[in-house]
């Protein structure tokens, strides 16, 4: 397989390891937004994490959990990011699962998952079109 994250979970590639399990493995990320931004992958490949089975996304937010915790409290963060992008039309680049934790300091000039995208009009804000977007998405 010709996937990047798969070569670095089985060590074709070298990689900065923060934490392993024989599932999960975290490492810095190459091209980091902030000090200490990492990247957690399932060592087993999946292209998204919306294809991933309920437990192994269970296994995988309870390994990104303890890891999370160690940077907040060993790098002295002041907040935490934690995201995935999902698919080439967020942002995803390389496809294969993976969650980004990046710490975050005050003053960092960063914005809340708010500030990603804001293509919303004012009308699908209000409560009625919210309504139906809620009816579409339970069907």
């Amino acid at each position: 397989m010709d996937c990047l994250f798969c070569k670095i979970a089985s060590g074709e590639i070298p990689s900065l390891k923060i934490e392993e399990d024989g599932k999960h493995l975290a490492f810095l990320d190459i091209h980091p937004c902030s000090k200490g931004h990492t990247v957690v992958i399932p060592k087993k490949h999946s292209a998204a994490f919306a294809e991933m089975s309920e437990r192994e996304s269970a296994e995988l937010f309870a390994f990104v959990n303890g890891v999370s915790k160690q940077i907040y409290k060993n790098l002295n963060a002041d907040g935490l990011s934690i995201g995935t992008n999902v698919y080439e039309a967020a942002g995803q680049t390389v496809m294969h699962t993976h969650i980004h934790i990046i710490p975050r300091y005050n003053g960092d000039g960063g914005g809340s998952m708010h500030s990603i995208v804001s293509s919303c009009s004012a009308e699908e804000k209000d409560m009625k079109y919210l309504a139906q977007i809620q009816n579409q998405i339970r069907k």
